[in-house]
Formats: structure tokens, C-alpha cells, sequence
């Protein structure tokens, strides 16, 4: 609850039809269960308290006087319970019958909404019984002696004391799939999450339907969308019903029962805070703000545990995820295309380092070319090696360009770089930043004066994780024409070379020097396996002494850190939490400190080199383009 964390539930009680003593005793029974799982918000099927196949058994006064004393029975049970709870009742009011979703919390009634698309075809003859509402409907319950007297919610929501982010809205099975949904209005009018109290008979494909209208309804509204279906207690006369219920945030499903699936409770953490902060992002989007009537909740730290994705860039695992590594690279390289199309280029120029950025650029590179009819000789590769460079990091670089098919080059910049400290008074001894930097502009310089000279464009390789910490050279490898790894954290740079691995690292085979054959996957699994560095600092006995993860921290930190302030906009207490719960085994809460403080510190400060980049294709819901996604002034303060 603390941090905006909302615990929703869906109910589906064992419904015995026209009795709603026993029905009573069930929806209490699963209203404790839901309590001692920290549920918050406990949505029942639709007219639960009866059953909904009652056919004109609703005419009854006996079933109506017993759903009106089971409905304060239930109520009664949730005194001292810190839980907004709806259920389903039919309800009198003006010599009309209505389908009424009933919002109880803590011993009381809090408010009825009537259904207002009320069906009449096929198996659900609802106009038969039951009225739309009409504005001044007011409910007369009998409790005891006394008559309590309760108006009709008419698009009215109710708001949370202790959070005032969470507001809650109802609507009933149909008014989903029709025009002009209450949910729309509830929404317009604050609610972040949106109870609908359903009883939808199974045929075939209806299931899917359903899941399509829940996201959509969540989608647009930016809510979440408790759905609760009734089960197969139901009456089985002309239609089967199969307790599918779902659970969506913001239009997706984050939890469900899937038809026939028999379980009695489905729970779900949603995050309204994030809700709130989409709609604050949309001037489309129509606020209102929550009203009363209000009910209160007990502040608890929910428990997100195991719920939190550590890797928030990197698609799930699963037949899927080769879809979207694929759409990825298709808007990397249509949109590189694009930009030597629009400039008339001939050549593409790309630094060549033997490490996972500069290696997706070039795939990026090749495939461009071919999507452009060119021969891949047009795509200059260069590898510049010096004080630094290890020999496997050239190695690669070379079996890769050879690999593509691309005019591979080696400019060793040594020479140029002593002779350069020399022009500059600096003692090659002193390893500082100078030391490091001169060696990023070098190469930088040498990219541009060969793209001038073969009227190319040079490809910047850095990739999004370093644009926001700022780890890059200005004016360095900071500095491109098109920059294709701009939208891409270094976490999914990773797992796209790992794609590209798997699904053609087969396709190109060359003879290796000991007579074997080497692959393309071979290749690129060995870069996959390099620690990523600059390389600006000597090896030590050959190796990489300079690893950038020892430095400015953990990518998985970085990557999730910088998902959750720039998309969410949330505030470093909360995202600390997040980190904890989503590393737990992995990163102890020193390490999460530590790492936490380095990516505010060095993200505040390093607007300047993203005020500066060069254009590159967005490829997800995060980036840091300064003239679109992300603005803000350079001298923000870093505390």
C-alpha cells in the first residue's frame, strides 16, 4: 500500500442459486481469506448474493427481503476490516428492480451502483426483471427496525483516505461491452481502479473477447480493471459458466482464471502511482478529481516481493521474445536506412571495438545495406586499437567486419595519441581522464575525416544505459551522424546480440587458422562473454583492466534504476524498495545504495551531453532524446 502498491482481488464464491443466506456465509468466507492475503479491493461476481440465474425468481419477494438481510450479514462481517468490498444484489427502489453492485467496507454499506446496460436477447433477458437506472434512484434497505436510505452511485467513486492516488469506481458486465461505458466516466472522474461484477456464460472464443475488451477498458482508461466472472455454481438451464476472471493494469493482464480454471480467488499487486503519473503525461487525457464518498485502509508495506521484474527493458522469456528482438532491430535498421536515403550517403563509417555496443551497430549497419540493395563493402568498418586494446577484443573485431562482408580496416592510433599529449604538454604516465579521452576524440576525429573522404555517414554505437549516466567521451564516442543504439540500455543490447546469435549465427561459417570453422554465433557468443569496457586503460598480463561495471556499477542496477525514474517518475525511496524486492539474493541493500546514489548523481549532472546527441530510432517506452523524450536543463542539482 505504502509507495502506491494496491493489492486487488476477484472472487468467485461456490454460488447456490436463490439462496442468499448461503451464498452470504461463502462471499464471508472468501472475504477472510482475501483479508489475510492483504487483498485491499475484493470485487464478487455479479449478483453474487443470489446467483444470477434466478430467472423470475427475482419477481420474489422472498428472495429479494433474503438477498437485502444477507447483504448486512456481509456487511456486518467486515467490521474492523480495513477492505473495500463489492458485491452483487439484486435491490427495490420506485417499483423497479435493479442489478446493483453494493461497495461495503468496515460494517457498512457505502454505496450502490446500479447496472446500466441492461441486455435483452438470447440467454441474458435481463429487461425482463430488471430497470436502468434513472438519476434519482434512492435504495430503502431495511436493517433491524430501522430503514437505512442510500442514493444511487451515478458515475461517483470512492476515494481512499490513506492514499489518496487510489479511487475506486464499478460497473457491471455489460456496460463493458457497450458504447459509452461507465468505466470511461468513472475514470474521467479520478477512479484508478475500475471493480466490474460480471456473469458471462462460455462459448466458444468468448474468452478471448473478453481479455480483448478488459485491456482495452484498462488501456484507455489507465487504470486497473478488477474483472470477476461468476463460476460454475451457476445454473447450468440454457448456458455454462466458467469463473474467468482477470485482473489488468493499464492494458495489461497481470493476473487471471482462466475459464473453467477453479480457482476461487485471484490476487494482483497494481501500482495506482504509476496509474496517476501516465495521466499526469497525457493532455489528452480528461481529469477529474476523486470525491467523496471515501473509505479508509490500514497503511501496510505490501508485499511486492517476487513481483517487481528486474530486467524491465528485456522482453520475457518465451516464443515472444524473438518477436520483439526482431521488431527492435527492424526499427534500427529501417530507420538507418531512412537516414542514408535522406542523406545521400554512400558509405556508412562504424568504429569497430570487438564489444557488444559497436557490435550491434554494425549487424545494424549490414542489415541496413541489404534493406537498401548495397553491397556491404559500402559499410566501413574500422578497428583503431591502442593502449588498451586486448587481443581478443581485435580478434573479434576482425572475424566480425571479415564475416559481414565489410571493407575492414586497422588505424592504430598510438602514434597519433603520443603525439598529440606531446602537442599538449601531457606526460603519457599520468593515466587521468585526459589520458583516456584523447584516445575517445582520436578515433572520433578519424571516423568523421573518413566519412567526409567516402561521403559517409559515421554510426554512433553508444547505446542508451551510457547516455544516461553520461559514459561517454564529449565530443567523443559521444558524437556520430546517426546513433542506432540511442534507445537501447545496455541490458537489451545484450540480449539482441544473443538473437542475432541464435537464429543466424549459423549462417556465415569461415575456416579458422587452426583448420577448424568458425561461425558468426561463435563470434558473437565470445563478444557476449567479454566484460565490457573502453579499453582506455594497458591490460594487465593481456586482459581487460578496466571494466566498467567495477566503475560506474551494475548495468542490471542501472537499467532498472533508469526505467523506473524516467517511465514512472518515481522518487529514490521507492525505487530502492523496488530494487531490494526485484534483486533480492542478487544485491544487498549497501550495494543498492551505493549504485542508487551514482545513477542520481550522474544523471543529474550529465544532461548536457544528451542535450547535444545525434538523432537515432526510439525503440521503447524510455529514451533520452532531447527533442522529444526527455528535457531538462543542465544544471539541475545533484542532490
Amino acid at each position: 500500500m505504502k509507495h502506491g502498491f494496491i493489492k486487488l482481488g476477484a472472487a468467485v464464491p461456490d454460488t447456490k442459486v436463490a439462496a442468499p443466506m448461503k451464498n452470504a456465509a461463502e462471499i464471508c468466507r472468501l472475504i477472510d481469506r482475501a483479508a489475510g492475503e492483504g487483498v485491499h479491493v475484493l470485487a464478487f461476481p455479479e449478483l453474487s448474493v443470489t446467483g444470477y440465474t434466478c430467472g423470475d425468481l427475482f419477481l420474489s419477494d422472498t428472495l429479494l427481503d433474503g438477498a437485502e438481510n444477507a447483504l448486512w450479514e456481509i456487511a456486518a462481517h467486515t467490521a474492523g476490516k480495513k477492505m473495500l468490498v463489492f458485491v452483487g444484489c439484486p435491490l427495490r427502489a420506485n417499483d423497479r428492480l435493479y442489478n446493483c453492485a453494493v461497495a461495503i467496507t468496515d460494517g457498512e454499506i457505502l454505496g450502490i451502483t446500479p447496472k446500466k446496460a441492461i441486455p435483452n436477447y438470447a440467454e441474458f433477458y435481463e429487461a425482463r426483471h430488471f430497470s436502468s437506472p434513472d438519476p434519482q434512484v434512492v435504495f430503502s434497505l431495511r436493517r433491524g427496525g430501522e430503514t437505512v436510505w442510500i442514493p444511487a452511485s451515478q458515475g461517483e467513486v470512492y476515494s481512499c483516505r490513506e492514499v489518496p492516488d487510489l479511487a475506486v469506481g464499478a460497473e457491471i458486465c455489460e456496460d463493458l461491452w457497450v458504447t459509452g461505458s461507465p468505466s470511461e466516466v468513472l475514470a474521467s472522474n479520478g477512479a484508478t481502479v475500475i471493480v466490474n461484477l460480471s456473469a458471462s456464460n462460455e462459448t466458444v472464443g468468448k474468452d478471448e473477447y473478453r481479455r480483448t475488451l478488459v485491456k482495452a477498458a484498462s488501456g484507455k482508461c489507465a487504470a486497473a480493471y478488477v474483472y470477476c466472472d461468476a463460476g460454475e455454481g451457476e445454473s447450468t438451464t440454457d448456458a455454462v459458466f466458467s469463473g474467468h476472471s482477470m485482473i489488468a493494469e493499464n492494458g495489461r493482464i497481470v493476473a487471471e482464471n482462466e475459464p473453467f480454471g477453479g480457482r476461487e480467488l485471484i490476487t494482483a499487486v497494481v501500482d495506482v502511482k504509476h496509474l496517476r503519473h501516465d495521466r499526469r503525461k497525457m493532455n489528452t487525457w480528461k481529469s477529474g478529481a476523486a470525491g467523496v464518498p471515501v473509505f479508509s485502509l490500514d497503511v501496510t508495506d505490501t508485499d511486492i516481493t517476487g513481483l517487481i521484474d528486474p530486467r524491465p527493458f528485456i522482453p520475457a522469456e518465451g516464443p515472444d521474445r524473438d518477436a520483439v528482438c526482431r521488431r527492435i532491430l527492424d526499427m534500427q535498421v529501417h530507420g538507418l536506412a531512412k537516414r542514408i536515403r535522406a542523406a545521400h550517403a554512400s558509405t556508412c563509417v562504424i568504429g569497430l571495438s570487438g564489444g557488444l555496443d559497436s557490435t550491434l551497430a554494425l549487424l545494424v549497419t549490414a542489415e541496413a545495406m541489404k534493406l537498401l540493395g548495397r553491397d556491404p563493402q559500402n559499410v566501413i568498418a574500422l578497428t583503431m586499437p591502442c593502449f588498451g586494446t586486448t587481443a581478443r577484443t581485435r580478434s573479434n573485431a576482425e572475424k566480425l567486419g571479415a564475416m559481414l562482408g565489410t571493407r575492414f580496416s586497422t588505424v592504430d592510433i598510438k602514434e597519433s595519441v603520443d603525439l598529440h599529449f606531446r602537442d599538449i604538454g601531457h606526460d603519457p604516465e599520468d593515466r587521468s581522464v585526459v589520458y583516456e579521452n584523447a584516445q575517445a576524440r582520436e578515433r572520433t576525429q578519424i571516423l568523421m575525416d573518413i566519412a567526409n573522404a567516402e561521403n559517409g555517414l559515421v554510426i554512433g554505437t553508444g547505446d542508451l544505459s551510457e547516455l544516461a549516466l553520461g559514459w561517454a567521451t564529449y565530443n567523443g564516442d559521444h558524437m556520430s551522424n546517426y546513433g542506432v543504439n540511442g534507445g537501447v540500455p545496455k541490458t537489451l543490447v545484450r540480449v539482441l546480440v544473443d538473437y542475432v546469435a541464435r537464429v543466424r549465427g549459423e549462417e556465415i561459417r569461415v575456416e579458422a587458422e587452426d583448420g577448424g570453422a568458425a561461425t558468426l554465433g561463435d563470434v558473437l557468443r565470445d563478444i557476449l562473454a567479454t566484460p565490457v569496457s573502453p579499453e582506455l586503460l594497458p591490460p594487465k598480463e593481456g586482459e581487460i583492466a578496466q571494466k566498467t561495471e567495477d566503475l560506474v556499477g551494475p548495468y542490471d542496477l542501472h537499467d532498472f534504476f533508469l526505467y523506473h525514474y524516467v517511465r514512472w517518475g518515481e522518487t529514490p525511496d521507492k525505487m530502492r524498495r523496488e530494487a531490494l524486492a526485484a534483486f533480492d539474493g542478487q544485491f544487498d541493500a549497501a550495494t543498492v545504495d551505493k549504485w542508487l546514489a551514482v545513477f542520481f548523481r550522474r544523471f543529474r549532472t550529465q544532461q548536457f551531453k544528451r542535450s547535444a546527441l545525434p538523432d537515432g530510432p526510439k525503440v521503447g517506452s524510455v529514451a533520452l532524446s532531447p527533442r522529444g523524450d526527455w528535457r531538462m536543463p543542465s544544471d539541475a542539482d545533484s542532490d
